[in-house]
């Protein structure tokens, strides 16, 4: 339990600290025979700050919940 609290308590830090992650696709533009001529793009997925909170919230609220279990 205390393992999954600091996952999302960390989680909910990068989450802060990087609002939006970036990855790169490559697409076909023309295929001349044998030769294909393709481009890379880069895409941006953003992460809601309210996603970040919720991670932080529950983290904490699990970590003090095992914490007094024991």
């Amino acid at each position: 339990m205390k393992m999954l609290a600091t996952l999302l308590i960390t989680l909910g830090i990068v989450a802060f600290a990087y609002p939006s992650v970036g990855y790169k696709t490559q697409e076909d533009v023309v295929n001349l025979g044998t030769v294909p001529v393709t481009t890379e793009k880069s895409h941006s997925l953003p992460l809601p700050p309210i996603a970040g909170a919720i991670a932080l919230a529950s983290g904490i609220g699990l970590l003090v919940v095992s914490t007094r279990k024991n």
